[in-house]
């Protein structure tokens, strides 16, 4: 007997009991509590994490040091509880890239690849338990209305997963849509399928757009859902004027689920499963780059790992009345932040994404899509799609005059601009719209 819908139920229910916690204390007493039996297990069975954290009683454990995507691969064998071999996950995760039949698992545990945007690829194994919860919590979070409503779900992914195939039952439909398919294949089966809710990157919800003004695409899903992208400004809408639906978001990466829109469209961060600690890039604005303790995946524990994401949070409460943290918006990721020359000539000074977008969608509204590449810091190459009606010169000189004004009111020395036309597809790739193509030390100089 498949008891796998049963204990989806179970845990879409408890994930609804939690979301309907109102108070932030007794939330974080919870947490703690969870958490503490947590990386007792972990200490345990984790030979990377018991050596450690050696000599830091587990009460302590926000004194235990922090990891990275780099250590959790370059010990990925001591750390997952599982006994599972880097080399035999990769090579089968490969092979799934390759075949695209994501299906296989390893040791009974679903695995997957992120799409290294971070410019390394990472490892995920998620055992058939956490799947399943993750399958209930994500229902809870993202679904309009009830489980027992009938829903109609199209999922673009850059790789299909057990993961994402435990969501399909007989009241949720579920169909995957591999990125990496040529767009008119998506426009024909999304026509036949006519799905109450699209869950797709931003890149593609904006080509999705484009097909439905030129009227090939013919679907009024009624719940919009952006993924695995920032969602730009721009893109935000354009795709919402088109399918005239309010995009939800949901914050979901190899380390985890860590934040789902509520009804009033904010950010949530899912501190139900996942605990945030912030270390602020910018405590005036709310900016920061999280440190996540996943106290629910056990397979390949995830305790205090620093991720190369900006969010900046959210300074008045969310009329939801849900404790979960509140998010403005994800800025993008910290490996992203602008370094450009000081106007003194001494030093740099940095600049968030999130300027470098606003700034170059309102310089002009001619403006279609847009690429902003920092070469170096003298150095900024601009991908510009510019409406037919609008001239391509004139629109180039007013992102420059505009972008040279944003540096001089941060005491920056402009770059050079190239322009370019916008050539990104989606498909193996995410999309950053802004991204700083050389790294810095820790004194924010380039290197």
């Amino acid at each position: 007997m498949n008891t796998d819908p049963f204990y989806i139920v179970m845990q879409y229910a408890a994930a609804r009991r939690r979301a309907a916690i109102r108070d932030r204390d007794r939330l974080e007493r919870w947490q703690e509590s969870r958490i503490l039996r947590h990386l007792e297990r972990v200490r345990e069975a984790s030979p990377f994490y018991r050596e450690l954290w050696q000599g830091i009683e587990t009460a302590e454990w926000r004194r235990f040091p922090e990891i990275d995507k780099r250590a959790m691969m370059d010990n990925f064998d001591t750390l997952n509880t599982a006994g599972i071999r880097r080399e035999d996950a990769m090579n089968l995760a490969l092979q799934a890239e390759r075949t695209r039949d994501f299906t296989p698992e390893i040791g009974g545990l679903t695995i997957g690849m992120s799409s290294g945007t971070s410019g390394s690829r990472g490892l995920f194994l998620v055992s058939r338990r956490e799947r399943l919860a993750w399958t209930g919590t994500i229902l809870e979070r993202v679904l309009p209305g009830s489980l027992l409503h009938r829903h109609n779900i199209a999922f673009f992914l850059r790789a299909d997963s057990n993961l994402y195939g435990s969501v399909r039952s007989k009241r949720v439909v579920f169909e995957f849509y591999d990125l990496l398919h040529p767009l008119e294949r998506h426009v024909a089966a999304l026509n036949a399928q006519r799905p109450t809710v699209l869950a797709a990157p931003p890149s593609m919800l904006r080509l999705l757009a484009g097909e439905r003004r030129a009227g090939r695409l013919n679907i009024e899903p009624g719940h919009l859902v952006a993924m695995a992208e920032v969602l730009d400004p721009l893109d935000r809408r354009v795709i919402e004027e088109t399918f005239g639906r309010k995009i939800h978001q949901v914050y979901q990466c190899t380390e985890g689920f860590l934040g789902a829109s509520c009804r009033h469209r904010t950010l949530h961060l899912n501190e139900d499963v996942v605990h945030i600690e912030k270390d602020y890039v910018d405590a005036e604005r709310g900016v920061f780059v999280p440190i996540v303790t996943d106290f629910v995946r056990f397979a390949q524990p995830i305790i205090r790992y620093r991720l190369g994401d900006l969010l900046t949070e959210r300074r008045t409460p969310c009329p939801c009345g849900s404790p979960f943290t509140a998010i403005e918006r994800i800025e993008g990721r910290s490996d992203d932040l602008f370094v450009l020359p000081s106007i003194t000539g001494q030093g740099f000074v940095t600049l968030f994404p999130d300027f470098v977008s606003r700034t170059i969608i309102a310089a002009s509204e001619q403006v279609q899509a847009y690429r902003a590449v920092l070469n170096s810091p003298r150095s900024l190459t601009v991908e510009l799609d510019v409406s037919e009606r609008g001239d391509r010169v004139d629109t180039e000189r007013r992102v420059r005059e505009s972008l040279a004004e944003l540096c001089d009111r941060i005491d920056a020395r402009a770059p050079e601009i190239a322009f370019e036309p916008y050539t990104f597809v989606p498909g193996v790739t995410k999309l950053r719209r802004v991204q700083r193509r050389f790294a810095v030390n820790e004194r924010m100089e380039p290197v």
